[in-house]
């Protein structure tokens, strides 16, 4: 497939992925009733069934991203302040995560300072502290490259002090970098065709990300694992089971995203994006099920995600226009499926919090 816009036959563009902002109508259609069509035109209905099996490689778009009411979920009291654990015999210190950052990397390094993860200058000073960043660090944000670079010069500094900052790929790393690689190129969604570069646009990309991105950020994105066990805790960045589609182990998932991204074919990397932006798995009757599907495969008692923010988990959400907007504050991490799942996405692009969060969470 050729790069480039204007290349090939003309083709006609159909509705890209949206990752999470719900139209007010999508309270009025079946949950899963749409179809990804323009704005203006009229969606079919639903099949038969349509809510019972969903589609092979179904992905959310902006007509049929499901509501959880606040009810069908629970919330675990959680200290939002655990007491430092002491450092393990193995010279370990304590280990924190982080949910989705998207560009905001002043509230990042408040929230870094605030756990004494950073002094006031955003340079290391927890020594041998470990910290996760569970991914999506770019778009809808003012400085997304700003928080790759930050992550970047934090891993260098806590290596150096015995400690280490590591990241996980998210939906949005693999967004900017087939907007970046293919452009315009056409693939194929599932539900027509589509652009790395029009789903970018859709879903918050920057156009002073896009100017400052080089080389070196493009590698270090490409490299990211998707997924890692640490302390018993599975940290992935989506509430999804699609992990499962590309091996048994962690190391078979983290080799084949890698290979797939080394590849550069544009089907094929496009696949893997809209596989990353699957969400809500682990919600609803059979949600812990699905976590333990995880657990059962690649290790560790409870998952740690981000990807799917707090407020929407709860069904705290307002219109696309803000109407009718009540969400409550997010002040920490959210536990569901009996316990099993912790999500970290605070909703920062939503007037949320960007969270970092010590582990184990003390319940």
């Amino acid at each position: 497939m050729t790069q480039g816009a204007g290349q090939g036959p003309e083709v006609e563009r159909t509705a890209t992925v949206r990752d999470f902002r719900v139209p007010a109508y999508v309270h009025e259609a079946a949950p899963y009733a749409g179809s990804g069509t323009q704005e203006g035109e009229t969606a079919p209905p639903a099949e038969e069934g349509a809510e019972e099996a969903l589609p092979e490689g179904y992905t959310p778009t902006q007509r049929d991203l499901p509501i959880i009411r606040r009810g069908d979920t629970v919330q675990v009291p959680v200290d939002p302040e655990p007491a430092r654990t002491q450092q393990a015999a193995t010279g370990q210190g304590p280990l924190f995560v982080v949910g989705d950052v998207h560009g905001y990397l002043d509230e990042l390094l408040a929230a870094l300072r605030e756990k004494d993860l950073v002094d006031e200058a955003g340079a290391w000073c927890a020594g041998t502290s470990r910290l996760w960043f569970l991914g999506d660090f770019t778009d809808r944000g003012p400085d997304g490259i700003g928080v790759i670079d930050l992550v970047m010069r934090l891993s260098a500094e806590a290596a150096a002090a015995g400690g280490y900052c590591k990241a996980l790929m998210g939906n949005h790393e693999l967004l900017l970098l087939g907007a970046k690689r293919f452009g315009d190129t056409p693939v194929n969604s599932g539900a027509g065709t589509a652009t790395f570069q029009a789903a970018w646009l859709l879903n918050g990309g920057q156009k002073t990300d896009m100017d400052r991105l080089q080389d070196h950020h493009l590698q270090w994105m490409a490299r990211l694992d998707a997924m890692e066990e640490v302390d018993d805790h599975l940290l992935v960045h989506s509430d999804a089971t699609t992990y499962l589609d590309y091996g048994r182990s962690i190391e078979e998932v983290n080799d084949t995203v890698r290979e797939t991204i080394t590849r550069n074919d544009a089907e094929e990397v496009w696949d893997l994006f809209r596989k990353f932006t699957k969400r809500f798995s682990f919600r609803d009757e059979g949600g812990a099920d699905a976590v333990r599907s995880l657990l059962d495969t690649y290790g560790g008692t409870r998952i740690v995600h981000g990807h799917s923010p707090i407020p929407y988990l709860l069904g705290e959400v307002g219109s696309e226009d803000g109407e009718d907007d009540t969400r409550t504050a997010v002040e920490g991490p959210h536990v569901y499926a009996d316990g099993l799942a912790i999500a970290m996405d605070g909703g920062v692009t939503m007037a949320g919090k960007l969270l970092v969060q010590q582990l184990p969470l003390e319940v």
